[in-house]
């Protein structure tokens, strides 16, 4: 008895009001059960009044009557209804109060007919109805178990009361008997109990685990937003829930110097930009919007707006936050980005089409600078297929043969003799006609199929190289992409040694703006390159940042001035300065400065007198093909005075 107590107070234990809920749904999970012993305990009654005709029983059995039919009618609502944790105990008690009602008035329906002494029939009939329903209840309730036993109890003790009061012995072993049942039957319902509660508490351990566990595998460990599983579940959610007169805004951002970062501060030092990222975008975004880590440094932001007013203004907050200088353990950094934006459903009618949109977006926001917005434009999708058109077509073109190389020559200013030839791609489209390099070198830098194209290139300006007089050299201009590749300098030997071309003959043209991601590998490249004899010139010189440091710090030997300075709107009194300081700097480092875009003879005197003492434009020739250019060096050869005379 001890035990079985000990077990009880341990149902009574406050239990979670999760698992007491369910448990309280087994009570009102079977209302048909329950009517069905509401009849036999109301048949049995309303018989026992009937035949006894006993005013005790009778008053009893209407009481019996009103208790079933108001549980039945509760059980069938509350059954339809779901029961809330917090509203648990109120049920439970609501349950309590008609259980212990029924189940007292057949205890004493059946204690009555005992007492009373009543037909025999009618006390075996009320008697093993109470007997089976407090025996049945004590499993069918055994989810609560304090209410199980209770019924047990309330349906039973009476009858063993009356047995015991009679005294016959028949009635006190029968009394003895029932007695022992009541410890047997909560036995019973404690085991019940106990099964039932350990199975719910492991299953809710087990959901709130399995809940945690996708919590983290939709979640960036670096940033604590979601990450890519994340935001596919976030965007179905969002997209389908989308009223009518909503819109659906994705910003993709792409952080413009995150490698930099990375490269030379380290990954610790990434992941706290990373994070501070994050952090900005959390404090920028609408409250209902969704931000996650779409990978490496791209994120990705989803929200509803009103109109495209409300998104433009969002993604200008934004890029305003990213842009800001970061302060990382006493380092100041700034990082920038390049925003891509779409809306649904404005520029696509689902999730799939949404994300190619505003990866579309984000594209040309990086191929205009970075650090700007751009909005989805339906023009971007031709210009996509454009380009994608132009990809496979240019690696087509390179095995067919179908490019061709064009030499520019690069005269000396004082004698009028060609110096050098700067090699310059053609492509002649069987079908398309010339393809200006314009259209196509942007998307081969884009794409990749620069490294392949550069190196053919090199390759061929080499072999051409090869069959000219040997002052004569050539200059060829190299993609930041292709100098980034691994190899990049062995690609070079290996064209020197196919044509068999002196290294000192080859001049490599760069441009400032191979400098603002990589210096490093960019030094390794061209000291490993100076070293063997190469020359390397710096293009496009003044249009870029801090010319002046790259010039100090690369083994540069010449520099072309760009032709903005010598043949552009702008040209006047402040350009010809600028010249002349380039040209007296060049003459102290003894470099060459050539200027570009010379179409007059005006131009050419200008910057002679400047201080220029190479020159290139087609005021001397345009790009010509290699045997064109064998000829101009030929003629050059017979003639005894200079080629060009320069006035």
């Amino acid at each position: 008895m001890q035990t079985l107590l000990a077990r009880l107070r341990e149902g009574n234990d406050p239990v979670d009001d999760r698992v007491r809920a369910l448990l309280l749904g087994t009570l009102y999970t079977q209302p048909t059960s329950l009517a069905i012993g509401a009849i036999n305990g109301v048949a049995s009654a309303v018989i026992a009044a009937y035949v006894t005709d006993n005013r005790l029983l009778v008053v009893a059995s209407i009481l019996l009557i009103l208790i079933a039919v108001t549980r039945v009618a509760l059980s069938h609502w509350i059954g339809r209804q779901t029961i809330l944790p917090e509203h648990a105990r109120r049920w439970e008690t609501a349950y309590e109060i008609g259980a212990f009602s029924y189940s007292i008035m057949l205890g004493l329906i059946a204690a009555l007919s005992i007492g009373l002494q009543v037909n025999g029939h009618v006390q075996v009939m009320t008697v093993a109805v109470a007997l089976c329903y407090g025996t049945g209840i004590a499993a069918r309730n055994a989810g609560r178990p304090n209410i199980a036993i209770g019924q047990l109890f309330l349906s039973l003790v009476p009858v063993i009361i009356a047995l015991f009061y009679v005294g016959s012995l028949a009635y006190i072993v029968l009394a003895i008997t029932v007695t022992l049942l009541v410890p047997a039957m909560m036995s019973i319902s404690l085991n019940v109990f106990g099964t039932l509660r350990q199975s719910i508490t492991e299953a809710q351990n087990n959901a709130e685990l399995a809940e945690r566990m996708q919590i983290l595998a939709r979640t960036d460990v670096v940033t604590g937003i979601a990450n890519r599983a994340g935001l596919n579940h976030e965007l179905t959610e969002k997209s389908l829930a989308l009223p009518a007169d909503r819109k659906l805004m994705l910003l993709w951002a792409d952080l413009d110097r995150f490698k930099e970062v990375n490269d030379t501060l380290g990954h610790p030092v990434g992941d706290k930009v990373l994070a501070e990222v994050a952090k900005r975008l959390t404090e920028q975004a609408p409250k209902s919007a969704t931000l996650a880590r779409f990978g490496g440094d791209e994120f990705i932001m989803v929200c509803e707006i009103d109109a495209r007013k409300q998104a433009e203004d969002i993604a200008s907050h934004v890029l305003g936050e990213i842009s800001r200088p970061f302060r990382l353990d006493g380092e100041r950094l700034t990082v920038g980005a390049s925003l891509g934006v779409a809306l649904l459903p404005d520029d696509g009618a689902d999730i799939a089409t949404l994300m190619q949109c505003a990866d579309l977006a984000l594209y040309h926001a990086k191929v205009g600078g970075g650090q700007t917005v751009s909005f989805f434009d339906a023009a971007m999708t031709r210009d996509l297929v454009r380009r994608r058109e132009i990809e496979a077509e240019l690696r087509a073109a390179i095995q067919r043969d179908e490019l061709s190389i064009f030499f520019q020559p690069i005269v000396d200013l004082e004698t009028g003799r060609i110096r050098a030839f700067e090699a310059l791609v053609r492509w002649f489209h069987p079908e398309k006609g010339e393809l200006r390099p314009d259209e196509f070198i942007p998307v081969a830098e884009e794409t990749g199929v620069i490294i392949t194209l550069g190196n053919w290139i090199t390759s061929q300006a080499a072999k051409a190289c090869a069959q000219w007089p040997e002052d004569v050299s050539v200059a060829v201009n190299l993609s930041p992409a292709q100098i980034r590749a691994p190899g990049a300098a062995l690609g070079i030997h290996n064209a020197l040694r196919e044509a068999g071309l002196d290294p000192s003959r080859l001049e490599l043209e760069v441009t400032e703006s191979l400098f603002l991601d990589d210096d490093e590998n960019t030094g390794r490249f061209m000291d490993e390159l100076s070293a063997l004899g190469v020359r390397f010139a710096l293009d496009d010189f003044g249009t870029g940042f801090s010319s002046l440091g790259y010039i100090n710090k690369f083994p540069f030997k010449k520099i072309k001035v760009d032709r903005s300075f010598v043949s552009g709107p702008n040209v006047g009194r402040k350009s010809e300065a600028i010249i002349r300081a380039v040209a007296k700097m060049g003459s102290t480092l003894e470099m060459d400065i050539v200027a570009e875009g010379l179409e007059t003879v005006e131009q050419v005197n200008a910057v002679r007198d400047a201080g220029c003492n190479l020159g290139q434009g087609y005021y001397f020739s345009r790009a010509v093909p290699d045997y064109l250019a064998v000829m101009l060096l030929a003629r050059e050869r017979d003639e005894h005075e200079p080629r060009q005379q320069v006035l």
